[in-house]
This record gives structure tokens, C-alpha cells and sequence, in this order.
């Protein structure tokens, strides 16, 4: 059976009703890329929706996340549209060693212009395009939401005129600053630019650096490979009815916009109105069950180190041999729990050679039951979105190892607001680096105390159950 077909069948009930009964109909579609930083957030508010009974529920994403998307329904359903297989060359996870080699090297500049050339495929999205017109033509949606990176479905909504949510698991000012020295921004002059991991308060080669940022952005899409792209998308969007690109118009063009984020995780900036401001978006919790050992084990412990650097990183031997000298400097003091991803286990030493105070697991059931746990007192992360705002959500302080692009950003704004510090060499991962880190972290007060206050500023944003309220209010579902 196609794809397309096995849609369609699912939609045999729809086409049957009566045209009184398709007029009462409001649907909403919830569009998202399959990675899980933007996935999540959307999966958890749709399960939201279904548990508050809200019918005609869709959710379009890649085929690998059928499974997932099954298991957000409660008392309403979630139906699944597919969006076909995965693209290796457009999925981070899927990329050959030398492409991300390219997006995570030391430069921030030419690691940003690496992951933008990576993604701006318009001809490989062409087909998810396509795709997404057959669901929206099927589904007819009243309500479209849609991960801020998906601009094929923003793009597509304008087309149609259907209401649309902008999803945003990023600080505000990711999707408010521009790339670009002449293109249209909301945030105030001298703001660092996005990927740039800049502070707000530059020195003199630091304002200097953040204006190159802009600048050098704008040539990137000038130089012969990148207008041939840009030639290419003009064709697909006229070939598709899409209208041209513009920078703001997921901001403009939106009924609302919903930032996992509290606004005393960035820098100031003007946050219009439609942007609200909901904190993590987060199930309800605890996702496991008592009997789960990493939670017994949890138990069980005094203080533990939590490292997580989410399904993107790579590490070389080199790097996995660091972290565990690492755990071993600190015997008698802290355990250490890793999610170390079962392909990258290759690169451990031998067991026996392995500190006692170190617990590797492949995967655990749940990292937010982990990072809830009283026992867990620091996190080390890579700086993702959901990441770090998770594991500030529950007072928890970080060392962020950043480990491209925006991770950065987060990165030094953690480290502003004194809820994390950021290796000094996260490239290579020096043991005496991270160890003073987790230390001066672990042992200074004010880090527990400001990550805390970020929780609670985060908890009271309403997270998931604000987020649904913020939705279903729109004038589209009324």
C-alpha cells in the first residue's frame, strides 16, 4: 500500500459526513520536522489537546515518527500524515562525518554557512511539499501548527489563507534578530546576531565580528552555488503556488506565537505582542513507571552528574576517553550517570578499566524523570533547545559543552545569567576544563540558586496546559 493511499483511507470517514457536519468540523494540523528538538514540543501539546477531548486532531511529520506520534493520543485521537521517509541529506542525525565536521567546527561563522547550505535544498523539499498539499487538501484544516523551521508548511498556510501557530523552541530573539545587515529585524541595534554566540555587552572586535556575521550572511547567498539555490526555489515556489520568501513573515503572518522560553533567558528585546512566552513544554511527569532501574538507581545516590548531549553529537574516542577520566576525578565525591548512545559505546575502554561511580546507559526512559530527581544536581549538555530548558525548568545548573550554531547562543546567555558555564575547549573536551567547571558549578550557591529562579519563572509560564489554552482561544476555533 502507498503512502498516499494508506492517508486517504484514513480520511474515508471524513469524506462520508454530511456537508452539516463537515461545516462544524475544526481541524488542526500540526506539521513538524522529525528531529526532536522541534518535534517534542509539538507532540507534547498535541497530547494536550487529545487529553482535553479536542477531536480532529492531525499531526504531519516524516514516517520514522509514526510510532511517536501513536502514542500522544489519550481521549482523542492523533491521526498520523505522512510526510514520507526522512531526507539524509536535510536530518542532522543522517549526515556524512565530513558535513558535520563542517557544522560543528570552531569557527561560528563558517559552521553557520555549513548548516545553511546543508538545509537549503529546495529541491529535495520540493516532494515534502507536495506531500503537505495532499494532507492540507485531505485534512482542510481551520488551524495549521508548525515547527519554526518548517517554512514549506508557514509558506503553504499564507498560500491557503489558513490560520497558522508558529512553534518556537528557542530564546525569543533566534526567530526576532536577522541574518542579514539590510533585511527586516525586532530586535534593537547591536543585538547579537543569531548562531553568532555573542554576548549583548561586545567589546570593540566583538561588535566588530558581529557586523562581519551579518554581512558575510548576506554574500553567502550572493556566491554562484547559492544563487543557483536560490534560482531553484523561485522555480519550485512558482511551480507550487508559494509565495517568495521573506524573512518575517512566520512572525507577521501568524495568529500566534508560542516560545518555549521565559524572556529572563535573553537579552532584552521588544517581544510583540502575538509572541507568548510559555517556558518548556513539557508532559506530565513522571513518564516511567516506579519500577524503572535508572530511577532506583537515582534512589539510591547523594549527588549525581547527568551528561546528555542529545542524538546529534559525535564524539571521538579521544573525547569519550576525557569524559570518563572525567567521572573518575570525581570518585568519592559525585556518581555520574551518561546516555551515551549504544553506536558510540565502541569507543569506551574496556569495563574493567571503567570508574565505579559511572553509570552508561544507551538510553533512558525518560530525561525528564532524570533531570526532575532530587539526586541530579548538575546537567551537562550539548546546549539544546529542549536541553537547556528542561533541565533549568527543574533548578538544575549546566556546563554546556555548545555544540553548534545555536547552541552557542544559549551557551553564553546561560553563562550571563549564571545558571551555567561553557568549557573553555569544547571542541576537544579537556578533563581539567570540564572538572573545574562541574566544580565551580556544584559548589557556588548562586548557580542553584538563578537556575531555580529560571525554573520557577518557567513553571509559572503555564508550559503545555497555557500553551493549549493560548490555542484553543484563537479566533479559527471558536
Amino acid at each position: 500500500m502507498s503512502q498516499a493511499r494508506g492517508v486517504s483511507q484514513e480520511f474515508g470517514s471524513v469524506r462520508a459526513l454530511d456537508p452539516v457536519a463537515l461545516s462544524a468540523r475544526r481541524p488542526i494540523l500540526f506539521v513538524s520536522r522529525p528531529e526532536r528538538g522541534l518535534l517534542n514540543p509539538l507532540l507534547v501539546l498535541a497530547g494536550e489537546l487529545s487529553r482535553q477531548g479536542v477531536e480532529d486532531l492531525w499531526f504531519a511529520t516524516d514516517e520514522p515518527r509514526r510510532e511517536d506520534v501513536r502514542r500522544t493520543a489519550h481521549r482523542a485521537p492523533v491521526r498520523f500524515a505522512s510526510l514520507g521517509e526522512a531526507i539524509p541529506e536535510l536530518s542532522a542525525v543522517t549526515w556524512p562525518d565530513d558535513v558535520y565536521r563542517k557544522v560543528t567546527q570552531p569557527s561560528r561563522f563558517r559552521a553557520h554557512r555549513a548548516a545553511v547550505r546543508q538545509s537549503y535544498r529546495p529541491a529535495l523539499q520540493a516532494g515534502k511539499i507536495r506531500r503537505l498539499q495532499e494532507i492540507v487538501d485531505e485534512v482542510r484544516p481551520t488551524l495549521v501548527v508548525v515547527d519554526c523551521t518548517s517554512g514549506f508548511a508557514v509558506d503553504l498556510a499564507v498560500a491557503r489563507g489558513i490560520p497558522f501557530v508558529l512553534s518556537v523552541p528557542f530564546l525569543p530573539s533566534k526567530v526576532l534578530a536577522s541574518h542579514s545587515p539590510f533585511a527586516k529585524g525586532l530586535t534593537p541595534p547591536g543585538f547579537p546576531v543569531p548562531h553568532s554566540g555573542l554576548p549583548r555587552r561586545m567589546n570593540l572586535a566583538q561588535r566588530v565580528a558581529n557586523a562581519l556575521f551579518r554581512f558575510r550572511t548576506l554574500a553567502m547567498f550572493l556566491n554562484p552555488a547559492m544563487t543557483r539555490a536560490r534560482s531553484e526555489d523561485a522555480r519550485v515556489r512558482k511551480k507550487l503556488g508559494l509565495p517568495p520568501p521573506h524573512p518575517m513573515t512566520r512572525i507577521e503572518k501568524a495568529e500566534l506565537v508560542l516560545c518555549h522560553s521565559v524572556a529572563e533567558l535573553d537579552y532584552p528585546c521588544d517581544i510583540p505582542e502575538k509572541m507568548r512566552l510559555v517556558g518548556a513544554v513539557l508532559p506530565p511527569l513522571p513518564e516511567t513507571a516506579g519500577d524503572d532501574p535508572v530511577r532506583t538507581w537515582l534512589d539510591d545516590q547523594s549527588s549525581v552528574v547527568y551528561m546528555g548531549f542529545g542524538t546529534i553529537t559525535r564524539l571521538t574516542r579521544e573525547q569519550v576517553g576525557s569524559l570518563v577520566e572525567v567521572a573518575r576525578r570525581l570518585v568519592g565525591e559525585h556518581q555520574v550517570l551518561w546516555k551515551l548512545p549504544a553506536e558510540q559505546q565502541h569507543l569506551l575502554p574496556a569495563a574493567d578499566e571503567l570508574p565505579g561511580n559511572l553509570r552508561i546507559e544507551s538510553w533512558v526512559p525518560s530525561q525528564l524523570d532524570v533531570l526532575a530527581h532530587p539526586s541530579v544536581k548538575v546537567f551537562f549538555t550539548h546546549g539544546g533547545g529542549n536541553g537547556f530548558h528542561e533541565g533549568l525548568y527543574f533548578g538544575k545548573p549546566l556546563v554546556v559543552r555548545p555544540l553548534w550554531v545555536d547552541c552557542h547562543d544559549r551557551a553564553v546567555r546561560g553563562r550571563d545569567f549564571r545558571v551555567s558555564l561553557t568549557l573553555d575547549h569544547p571542541e576537544s573536551i579537556v578533563a581539567d576544563d570540564v572538572v573545574d567547571k562541574l566544580t565551580r558549578v556544584l559548589s557556588e550557591p548562586s548557580f542553584h540558586e538563578n537556575a531555580e529562579r529560571i525554573g520557577a519563572l518557567q513553571r509559572a509560564a503555564g508550559g503545555r496546559t497555557a500553551a493549549a489554552d493560548l490555542v484553543l482561544g484563537l479566533p479559527a476555533l471558536v
